[in-house]
């Protein structure tokens, strides 16, 4: 049998690039075997959600999760932490996004859980991996990882009817001072946004916290994407824009779970998109690094479900995000 041999995407012939990131071939899309629970976009020819579609236009109100449905999103959170582990183990000079997919492929597998990437919108592959210049929904390709990289992993599993959402960014190797003052930035802006986390706060002022850490660090923040609301969907109410006057509507209540993950670019706040239609990179060419969480607001404050393990409360370490 013959084995067609992955190759890069003609819509990229003739693309002017912002930076010096290129394309690889992409491997084929992966199984999730029959017997694992899948979201309603897992097996639709294009990768719809009827459930978000349908969300989306009877204009629903932000969900307030009761006590069974927020112990299934912090089971789910709980898989999607262990799954980001495991990628990260598998970050190193040498090793591809591609090998890093399958790592989170597999994962996912053992724990009964399907990567809720897979087929979303026509998503190709199991986890998003976004390396320096790019911001996010990077596709996992067979470029090898070199010295000097930075590498997001963005991680969502899907178990028993719920998701669970949560991404960090790794040095590869030596990176240089620059690059390590952009991912301290990230992690400093999720890390002021998520102290606001409490009832009666409004999800606007989320935006104003992040801009103060990104300006202080002369950085910029990405106003495309924003945090979500999450769990029976991926995609829900409430959105949270990470700049500030931004205009996102609502008030934090108990029960409230959504995301928070800011993309703080070295240079300008922009972004464009390559022709594969999803991967985003900085306008011109800089480095770009995002950290998420999972977040439940509780009576008196928050909970990270997705915390590290022992981590209650968000810690910088640069050791944790280090690999060969």
């Amino acid at each position: 049998m013959c084995h067609k041999v992955p190759t890069v995407s003609p819509a990229f012939s003739g693309y002017t690039f912002s930076g010096v990131l290129r394309p690889a071939p992409v491997t084929p899309k992966k199984i999730v075997p029959p017997h694992i629970p899948r979201p309603d976009y897992a097996d639709h020819s294009l990768g719809h959600s009827k459930g978000e579609e349908s969300s989306k236009t009877s204009n629903a109100s932000i969900p307030i999760y009761s006590a069974k449905q927020i112990e299934g999103i912090r089971k789910a959170c709980k898989v999607g932490r262990e799954v980001l582990n495991e990628a990260g183990k598998a970050i190193k000079v040498g090793a591809t996004a591609d090998e890093i997919d399958r790592v989170v492929h597999e994962a996912c597998i053992e724990r009964g859980a399907y990567p809720s990437p897979l087929n979303y919108y026509g998503f190709p592959k199991s986890v998003c991996t976004s390396v320096n210049e790019v911001i996010c929904h990077g596709i996992p390709d067979l470029r090898e990882l070199v010295e000097g990289d930075i590498c997001n992993i963005d991680v969502t599993t899907y178990v028993d009817g719920f998701h669970g959402d949560l991404n960090e960014t790794f040095f590869v190797g030596n990176v240089d001072k620059e690059s390590k003052k952009l991912v301290k930035t990230a992690f400093a802006c999720l890390q002021a946004a998520v102290q606001l986390v409490k009832p009666g706060t409004m999800y606007r002022d989320i935006g104003a916290a992040v801009g103060k850490v990104a300006r202080d660090n002369n950085c910029q923040v990405v106003r495309t994407y924003c945090g979500h609301g999450i769990g029976e969907l991926f995609h829900t109410t409430p959105n949270i824009p990470h700049y500030p006057k931004n205009k996102a509507k609502g008030i934090m209540k108990a029960g409230n779970v959504f995301t928070i993950e800011p993309m703080i670019n070295m240079g300008h706040w922009q972004d464009r998109t390559w022709p594969d239609n999803w991967t985003a990179v900085t306008v011109d060419g800089k480095r770009s690094a995002q950290f998420e969480h999972t977040i439940l607001v509780t009576e008196d404050g928050y909970e990270l479900l997705t915390a590290r393990e022992n981590e209650p409360v968000m810690k910088w370490s640069e050791e944790l995000l280090q690999r060969g």
